[in-house]
C-alpha cells in the first residue's frame, strides 16, 4: 500500500475532541480556583492593614475581630468566620492568626480543597 505523505496531516476527529476536552478542563479549574486565591489576597492585605494600624496591640480582642469582620464585608469575602480568627494577646506583644479552608465544587463529584494559614505579630513576647 502506498500512502502518500500529503494526504496525512492534521488531528483526527477523536484528538481534536480530547485536546479540547482537556483545554476545557484547564479553563474551567482556573474559573473555580482563580476567585479563591482572589478572596485570599483580600484577606491578606486586611491583616496587613491591622498590622499597620497604630497602637494596635493596645485594642481589644473583640475590637481586632470587629475590625477585622469590617473589612471582610466591605471586601465580600465570606469564607472566613469568626472561628478561623485566632487573637493572642500577651502584654505588648499580639497575634492575629487565620487559618481557613475552602472547598469548591468542580464537577460531579469533582471537588477541590484548599487551605490558608496566614498570621501577623505586632510586638515583642
Amino acid at each position: 500500500m502506498n500512502v502518500s505523505s500529503k494526504r496525512q496531516q492534521g488531528l483526527t476527529f477523536i484528538s481534536l475532541v480530547f485536546v479540547l476536552g482537556l483545554i476545557a478542563f484547564f479553563v474551567l479549574l482556573g474559573l473555580k480556583i482563580g476567585p479563591i486565591y482572589l478572596d485570599h489576597s483580600k484577606v491578606v492585605s486586611a491583616l496587613t492593614e491591622i498590622e499597620k494600624t497604630a497602637h494596635i496591640e493596645e485594642l481589644s480582642e473583640a475590637q481586632i475581630r470587629n475590625s477585622l469582620s469590617k473589612r471582610f464585608n466591605i471586601n465580600y469575602v465570606n469564607d472566613v468566620t469568626q472561628d478561623d480568627i485566632t487573637v493572642t494577646k500577651q502584654g505588648n506583644y499580639l497575634k492575629v492568626a487565620i487559618e481557613y479552608e475552602v472547598v469548591r465544587k468542580i464537577a460531579g463529584n469533582l471537588s477541590v480543597l484548599v487551605e490558608f494559614n496566614d498570621a501577623i505579630e505586632v510586638g515583642e513576647k
